[in-house]
């Protein structure tokens, strides 16, 4: 089972319970880091590699794996002005992702007002899944989308 879906301890849908003498916030979000390097390709170039990348798991929605800004090429990004309010993380900018001839708008974010408790995410880039060429763990290629390593996968 995957952390955050179907019957996961942190899915709506969880059938056990933490066994705590506060009730657990409505949401719960986990952040760690990911134990290998992951890389990004985009526009026929490498746009993303990085050791260094922080997994996100959300009630509902796949795991995203959040970039240093550091690990990232420097000048691929370009601000777009659109933001949205994540409504555990808060406000969020988008950017325009630019490699060789190709580009895509609203293809990565960074939260840019986080709370004290979500801090690890301070100066990480997210990428969105569909707009990327390809998504590498080491130098195996992901398809569909980011891996759950909580989920097991038999084939």
């Amino acid at each position: 089972m995957g952390l955050s879906w179907q019957q996961g301890p942190f899915s709506p849908g969880a059938i056990g319970r933490f066994l705590v003498p506060e009730p657990l916030p409505e949401r719960l979000l986990y952040v760690e880091r990911l134990r290998r390097r992951m890389r990004v390709r985009f526009g026929g170039t490498w746009i993303a590699d990085s050791e260094g990348v922080l997994v996100l798991f959300e009630p509902d929605r796949y795991p995203v794996a959040y970039f240093p800004e550091t690990d990232i090429v420097p000048g691929i990004l370009e601000r777009t002005g659109h933001t949205t309010r994540h409504r555990d993380l808060g406000l969020t900018s988008w950017y325009t992702v630019r490699a060789g001839e190709k580009s895509a708008p609203r293809a990565a974010w960074q939260h840019t007002d986080l709370s004290t408790y979500a801090s690890e995410l301070q100066a990480r880039v997210a990428f969105a899944w569909p707009a990327m060429d390809a998504f590498y763990e080491e130098d195996e290629r992901i398809m569909g989308h980011a891996a759950d390593s909580y989920h097991r996968i038999d084939i």
